[in-house]
C-alpha cells in the first residue's frame, strides 16, 4: 500500500495542480490569523477525500497517520482534508481516532473553521458514540493550542441543546471564563447564547455570576438576542 508520506505528497501535488487564485482572495478576509491557502474548491478537497479513503487495503491507522501529517502543512487544504478523511471513516472510529485528533489539534489547527467545523462534524458524533465526554474533554479546557480550548466549549453546543438539564454544561466551562484568549471567548459566548434561547433562566444565572470579572467580548456574543434592557442586566458593575 501506498505510503503516508506519498499520499501526502500526492496530495500537495492535487492541490497545487487545482490553485485558484479567486477563491484564496474571496475568503482570506475571514481570517484574523491568515489564510495560506492554494484555493482548491470543496468540491475537489471532497473528491481527494474519497480518493485516498478508496486506496486499496486503507486502514484507520493509515488515515490517522495521513491526517496527522496532512496537518503539519501550513496550507489551509491540507487540514481541510484530514477532517475530511476522519468523517468519511466515521463507522470505523475508535479510541485511536480520538487520540488522532488530539494530536491534530496540538500539531497544527489553527484558525476558528477548522476547529468549528470538527465541532460540528466530529466531536458531537463521537460523543453520541461514546467515545467522547464532558470528562474526556475536561483536559481540552486547560490545552496549549488556544482553538483545542475552543472546541472544548464549541464542541459541546449540539449536545448542549438536547439536554434537559443545562447546568452540568456551565460546571464545565465556569474553569474557562478567565480564558485570556478570544477565540475562546467568541467560543464561550457562542455557546451561551445557545444555551439562553433554550433555557434563559439558568443562563442568565450563569451570566450574571461572571459579569463583572469575564472578557466582555463573552458577552457581546452571549447577549446578542436581547433586547437593549435584557443587555443592561449583564454590564459589569462599573458600567451602570
Amino acid at each position: 500500500m501506498i505510503s503516508p508520506e506519498k499520499t501526502v505528497k500526492e496530495t500537495e501535488a492535487f492541490c497545487k495542480a487545482n490553485a485558484d487564485e479567486a477563491i484564496v482572495k474571496k475568503y482570506s478576509k475571514y481570517f484574523r490569523e491568515g489564510y495560506d491557502a492554494w484555493g482548491v474548491s470543496s468540491e475537489l478537497l471532497n473528491q481527494k477525500a474519497d480518493e485516498i479513503s478508496a486506496l486499496p487495503g486503507i486502514t484507520n491507522a493509515h488515515i490517522h497517520e495521513v491526517c496527522i501529517l496532512l496537518v503539519r502543512s501550513p496550507k489551509y487544504e491540507m487540514t481541510s482534508i484530514a477532517g475530511l478523511l476522519l468523517k468519511k471513516i466515521k463507522k470505523q472510529w475508535n479510541s485511536e481516532t480520538v487520540l488522532a485528533i488530539e494530536r491534530i489539534f496540538s500539531v497544527g489547527i489553527n484558525n476558528w473553521a477548522h476547529t468549528d467545523w470538527i465541532c460540528s462534524e466530529i466531536i458531537p458524533d463521537m460523543i453520541k458514540m461514546n467515545l467522547l465526554s464532558m470528562d474526556s474533554l475536561k483536559p481540552w479546557r486547560k490545552a496549549a493550542n488556544r482553538f483545542q480550548r475552543r472546541a472544548a466549549v464549541v464542541g459541546l453546543i449540539k449536545p448542549m441543546k438536547k439536554s434537559a438539564d443545562f447546568n452540568p454544561y456551565f460546571d464545565f466551562i465556569d474553569p474557562m471564563m478567565m480564558d485570556e484568549e478570544r477565540v475562546v471567548h467568541q467560543g464561550l459566548g457562542w455557546f451561551l447564547r445557545e444555551a439562553w434561547k433554550k433555557q434563559s433562566g439558568p443562563t442568565e444565572k450563569f451570566l450574571l455570576k461572571w459579569k463583572d470579572s469575564s472578557a466582555r467580548l463573552i458577552f457581546q456574543y452571549a447577549t446578542e438576542k436581547m433586547t437593549p434592557e435584557q443587555k443592561a442586566r449583564f454590564r459589569k458593575a462599573k458600567e451602570n
